[in-house]
């Protein structure tokens, strides 16, 4: 007989406790129940390393915006994973609830020895996923076992655990697959773990190949033959359809979702909860979370960018709801319709999802861009002021010879602000050079630059050498500016990005051959802010660019120059 669960941990069990088939109702299938596997599956994202501080960081914070369970890895798969269980057994989540990812038992192997069960169950965490095979293609090529035998391996498994821990997901590897070559074997596989014990059932689409429509279907079938059964969905981007199976699966009656934070995972990456989770909530009628509500919401853009940055990976910005492009208008016909209603254009508000407006400074856009920037920075710009029209004809020029202010808003502010008289002299250039002083006898001196400036009637000369000539200017002016803007401690360059112009397909731009436009990314460690430069000259452009990126600093941090 199975061995009974202490009544501890069966009363721990009520987030995942299947409903009797009466009580499933339409009430109770709009409460949605979140899992994020970023820390496990989306660890096995190529270019994606995670340490043991990296999982606690991230999962702190998915505990913060409302996720039930927080799959942080398989014990003893690996240095890390062991680690983060034990780092784990001193910290406590508000609300999470941590899961442990393993196997069902090796074909050969009693419950009690086998080693992936032992792990399981000498972890911390409280709730386990388990998976097995659904399809009869893998039970005959991968596990080389019979089929019966791997309904035993589910279903012991699933038992034994159970006996140990608060709850056991099972996840049914490869299940849309095996369902469509043996429908009859797949159900028997969920039906060895149900029986045993199992919370739910996620039905996984492990190779991301399958259709909505499939989805639909499939799980509208396995819910008459398993009513009693909690099912959950698992998909896969193969074919760039997980976020849209993830929601077919819940208007098909799943609940519990899994997915990964920016879609990261293995090959083309897992569903997005990024875009799962606003779309149930916002966008569709009826479902709910236990903890995610409109306050934490807000909070899902600054979550994205955190995990994206701790994976060290660039943000997706054309990412629906988080991305930086999301609610970026550039259209001058759209820009003058946001400013009377923003629903014209976008289908929700960006601050519900903690993102922002944009408004893009460019040659395609029109008065209503300028206007719509000022307001942005708190000026207010009249429609007829005669700054508008000026400030337009100015940028459209200036594209013309290949600057790109909707690539550079913080470039984009300065324009408007000089224009408008608001950016205060902090320095001029009096001269400024950069020289290759590279020898045999001293190869680190490799480059130099000397500048030669002008800071509240006080001239400085300094000289510089870095690991090129961008990097040198960078630490003259910074070696010059200091004494006297001590804030500039804070700036540092985070990306350099040139594009050589001609022959690109520049429109009406006429800039000669050779030039290039150079983009500066700097940061002050709580914003990022892009300034760009132009010249047939490299060095100068980037010079301009650098400047640029000092000046908005400084205009930010200290609105008065230097006395």
């Amino acid at each position: 007989p199975r061995p009974r669960r202490p009544a501890r941990q069966r009363r721990h069990n009520r987030h995942l406790t299947p409903p009797p088939a009466s009580a499933i109702n339409e009430t109770m299938s709009k409460l949605l129940t979140w899992y994020d596997t970023t820390l496990r599956d989306g660890a096995q994202s190529d270019g994606v390393d995670f340490s043991v501080r990296d999982k606690i960081a991230i999962a702190r914070r998915l505990d913060t915006l409302g996720i039930d369970y927080i799959e942080m890895g398989w014990p003893g798969a690996n240095k890390v994973d062991s680690a983060c269980f034990e780092e784990l057994r001193s910290i406590r989540l508000q609300h999470a609830r941590i899961t442990a990812f393993g196997s069902t038992r090796r074909a050969g192997n009693s419950p009690e020895n086998d080693p992936t069960l032992r792990a399981l169950i000498d972890c911390c965490a409280p709730v386990i996923t388990i998976f097995g095979k659904s399809c009869p293609q893998h039970v005959r090529i991968a596990l080389g076992i019979s089929r019966d035998e791997n309904l035993r391996l589910i279903a012991d498994s699933v038992a034994y655990l159970r006996a140990h821990k608060e709850s056991v997901i099972y996840d049914a590897e490869h299940f849309f697959d095996g369902y469509k070559r043996d429908a009859a074997y797949a159900l028997a596989t969920l039906r060895a773990a149900h029986e045993s014990g199992a919370a739910a059932l996620t039905l996984c689409d492990t190779n991301g190949g399958s259709m909505p429509e499939d989805i639909s279907s499939i799980i509208a079938q396995i819910r008459r033959e398993l009513p009693a059964a909690r099912i959950g969905i698992h998909a896969h981007n193969d074919c760039g359809l997980a976020v849209a199976n993830s929601l077919a699966a819940v208007d098909a009656g799943a609940d519990l979702i899994q997915g990964t934070i920016n879609g990261i995972g293995e090959r083309c990456g897992n569903a997005d909860l990024c875009a799962i989770i606003p779309n149930l909530l916002l966008k569709k009628q009826g479902y709910t979370g236990r903890r995610i509500d409109a306050a934490a919401l807000r909070g899902l853009s600054a979550l994205s960018y955190a995990v994206s940055d701790i994976a060290n990976i660039a943000p997706n910005k054309w990412q629906p709801f988080v991305g930086n492009a999301a609610f970026a208008h550039k259209g001058g016909i759209h820009v003058s319709a946001i400013n009377k209603d923003s629903a014209l254009y976008e289908h929700l508000a960006p601050e519900s999802v903690g993102n922002t407006r944009r408004i893009l400074i460019s040659q395609q856009g029109g008065k209503s861009n300028i206007i719509a920037l000022a307001r942005r920075l708190g000026i207010d710009l009249p429609a007829d002021s005669p700054a508008v029209a000026e400030i337009s004809a100015i940028i459209k020029e200036k594209a013309s010879r290949g600057y790109d202010y909707a690539a550079a808003e913080a470039g984009a502010e300065l324009l408007l602000r000089r224009h408008l008289g608001q950016i205060p002299d902090y320095f001029s250039v009096k001269r400024f050079y950069v020289i290759n002083s590279h020898t045999e006898k001293d190869p680190e001196m490799a480059i130099e630059a000397c500048l030669k400036l002008d800071v509240g009637g006080q001239t400085t000369h300094v000289a510089a050498s870095g690991l090129g000539p961008v990097d040198a200017l960078e630490r003259a002016l910074r070696r010059a500016l200091l004494p006297f803007y001590p804030e500039l401690e804070t700036l540092s360059l985070i990306d350099y990005k040139v594009r050589v112009l001609a022959g690109l397909g520049e429109s009406a731009c006429t800039v000669g051959p050779g030039s290039v436009r150079v983009l500066i990314d700097s940061s002050d460690g709580s914003s990022v802010r892009t300034t760009v430069g132009v010249s047939a000259d490299l060095i100068e452009a980037s010079w301009s660019a650098l400047t640029d990126a000092f000046i908005c600093h400084l205009y930010h941090h200290r609105p008065c120059p230097a006395p």
